[in-house]
């Protein structure tokens, strides 16, 4: 007499979840990639906004002493770029400034003038946060201000242009990382959706035999959450692979990178997928309990 194979029963929450994983890292993985996008867009508008000086051209014949007094007070005030913890002031001597003019345009006008008509002067870097119009104003008035400062020159249509480009970046990328994150969101809450289909006989099985909510919830949520956290932290084992990858084709986009922003992405990656499909599963279970029978078919 032919053995019939013994059918496998179904245990509650014990879904597939390979497929259900792989959709999920591949959907972290994409809001993963424009989180980058977004960081190293951030990074080179700090950088443009580093890079605008401000000269400061002092009065003619200052001893030695008060141009060093300058220099020092220069270096302490809050505004000033730091690189590799170094304030960004840079004295320009009128012989260092005549000597690039004579360079840039080969004429030496000194043979015609008989003198050296410029000043010594401080070239400032100010930071990317008092970039704006309104605090680069407040900062040369302040300079002014200072004794033994003849003059404070920057150049304000470029420091307009810039924010005023940076700020439509922003809108832009802002957008569409908000209408990338509802579709992720959907998609993740889809597959998890679609998982659980499987199981909806199952769970009305559960409730007949008299079992609460609570107990049933429980192993779909248990189970929805560590495919979330797998999920992101696969998909942000692939993100730093790209990111090295990408980093080893193109040597200058290291400058770009900020390790503590992209740190909070990637604890972003792994909780957003741990949080949906926590609220994923717990939305469908609970659609599911409601069901009625015909409902289910």
């Amino acid at each position: 007499m032919p053995q019939t194979r013994p059918t496998r029963k179904k245990k509650l929450g014990s879904y597939p979840h390979l497929m259900v994983v792989f959709s999920i890292t591949l959907a972290l993985l994409v809001i993963g990639l424009f989180g980058l996008l977004l960081i190293h867009a951030h990074k080179l508008s700090n950088l443009v906004k580093e890079n605008i000086e401000m000269q400061v051209y002092l009065e003619r014949d200052l001893p030695a002493t008060e141009l060093l007094r300058l220099q020092q007070d220069f270096s302490r005030k809050p505004y000033i770029a730091l690189r590799d913890q170094r304030p960004q002031v840079r004295f320009l001597s009128k012989e260092e400034g005549a000597k690039q003019f004579i360079d840039q345009t080969g004429e030496d006008f000194k043979n015609f003038l008989g003198d050296n008509p410029l000043r010594d002067a401080y070239i400032l870097k100010i930071k990317s946060e008092y970039s704006d119009s309104l605090q680069m104003g407040r900062i040369e008035r302040e300079l002014k201000a200072e004794p033994g400062v003849y003059e404070v020159q920057y150049v304000q249509s470029l420091i307009s242009s810039i924010n005023q480009n940076v700020r439509k970046l922003s809108l832009v990328l802002l957008g569409f990382a908000v209408v990338l994150t509802i579709v992720v969101t959907v998609l993740i809450n889809n597959t998890i959706k679609l998982a659980l289909f499987s199981q909806r006989f199952l769970i009305r099985s559960m409730q007949l035999v008299g079992a609460t909510s609570f107990f049933i919830q429980r192993p779909f949520l248990r189970r929805a959450t560590w495919q979330g956290l797998a999920s992101g932290i696969l998909a942000s084992l692939l993100l730093l692979a790209l990111l090295q990858y990408a980093y080893l084709q193109v040597a200058d986009l290291r400058i770009l990178r900020d390790d503590r922003l992209i740190g909070a992405l990637l604890l972003v990656m792994v909780g957003l997928g741990c949080g949906i499909g926590f609220l994923s599963s717990y939305r469908a279970v609970r659609k599911y309990l409601g069901m009625s029978l015909d409902d289910l078919y």
